[in-house]
């Protein structure tokens, strides 16, 4: 298992979660952005810079993510994408994505864009929280002990 993080929008307080659990459970994890990204020195933590342009980060990653792999993002898309591949998806808030509910995300979403452009403020997510930040760990605990539980 690998897990990918797609970066550019992860909040700097998931991103060092996900990186003392790489180091302590010994799993790879990219960051993958189109900027550079700077991780704490391991040879189990590496940054991959894309180039700029819509969904270069989400492209790279659903070409590299492999059955099994694990991927950290809050783009309903993506996680689409790599449930198909057969990898995992968890959002930073700690939900983790299913096939049984994806297709019903994918809706929300598009209505949601369509709102969007028709003019309606519909605001944004609320900030992420410390429950949020419990939720997400927990999670990513709960995952990476079933992968190496085998």
């Amino acid at each position: 298992m690998k897990i990918w993080v797609d970066a550019d929008a992860c909040p700097v307080v998931i991103k060092d979660i996900l990186f003392r659990a790489a180091i302590k459970r010994q799993i790879s994890t990219i960051l993958v952005a189109n900027q550079l990204i700077r991780v704490p020195p391991s040879p189990f933590l590496s940054s991959l810079q894309v180039a700029h342009g819509f969904d270069e980060a989400d492209n790279e990653i659903v070409r590299r993510c492999q059955p099994g792999d694990l991927v950290i993002t809050a783009d309903i898309p993506l996680a689409a994408d790599v449930l198909a591949k057969g990898g995992h998806a968890l959002n930073p808030r700690g939900e983790r994505y299913s096939p049984d509910t994806i297709k019903q995300k994918l809706t929300m979403r598009d209505f949601m864009d369509t709102l969007r452009g028709s003019g309606v403020h519909t605001g944004g997510p609320p900030p992420l929280n410390q429950s949020d930040r419990q939720a997400f760990a927990n999670q990513l605990d709960t995952l990476l002990q079933r992968y190496q539980a085998g």
